[in-house]
């Protein structure tokens, strides 16, 4: 797997990485109290109270008690779309996005025990599927928009090709379905894999096209 480069991604201030802190901190409270005793019976307030936080300042953070059950760390999107804007011209696109996502795999282990949790909660709660899909969504045009930001930049001053406007869409879905078909995998085998290992194997199925597997 091709080395990542430190980028220069600038630091957030103190009472931004408060807020951050805050806001995990909520999102986690929700998901292990949904996985003991089911969404439905984890309100606002118990959420708010393990988290050490008032039900005013939960709403600060979630628009609603669904919502807080939908982990989205805006933090890890936003490195990983700064990642790809800063790459080198020369690079593939895949390669791009999939070191941009390299670069969060410790992240991703740190935090196995929490997406086991999550899997756990939808699985119960089908109705936070549909809020999941939405935020997914989010991600991945934004990371569209990261990695057509990178294109212009590699050739600037030139007409963009036909079929252009779609690729960073497609190359981004593709990149998002790897990642969490790769997380996915890695979760239901506890133990047996690691998850650097998984995520390695499924990009370069990805680079070959998609051959047919071996007999």
């Amino acid at each position: 797997m091709h080395a990542v480069a430190k980028t220069t991604t600038s630091v957030p201030g103190l009472r931004e990485r408060k807020k951050q802190a805050t806001r995990r901190a909520i999102a986690e409270a929700a998901v292990r109290l949904a996985a003991e005793h089911g969404v439905e019976n984890v309100t606002v307030e118990a959420i708010s109270e393990a988290a050490g936080v008032s039900p005013r300042t939960f709403f600060n953070y979630f628009p609603s008690h669904d919502d807080a059950f939908v982990l989205v760390d805006d933090e890890v999107g936003e490195r990983i779309r700064e990642s790809v804007r800063l790459a080198p011209a020369d690079r593939p696109p895949l390669d791009v996005v999939r070191d941009a996502l390299v670069a969060e795999l410790d992240g991703f282990e740190a935090r196995k025990e929490l997406w086991v949790l999550q899997c756990k909660v939808l699985q119960r709660s089908p109705h936070l599927i549909h809020r999941g899909l939405k935020a997914h969504v989010a991600e991945e045009r934004a990371l569209a928009v990261a990695i057509t930001d990178w294109l212009g930049s590699t050739r600037p001053g030139t007409d963009a090709p036909p079929g252009a406007a779609v690729f960073p869409r497609l190359l981004a879905a593709v990149a998002q379905t790897a990642l969490r078909v790769a997380v996915e995998h890695w979760c239901d085998r506890p133990g047996e894999t690691a998850l650097a290992e998984v995520f390695r194997d499924v990009f370069a199925q990805l680079a070959q096209g998609l051959p047919r597997p071996p007999a």
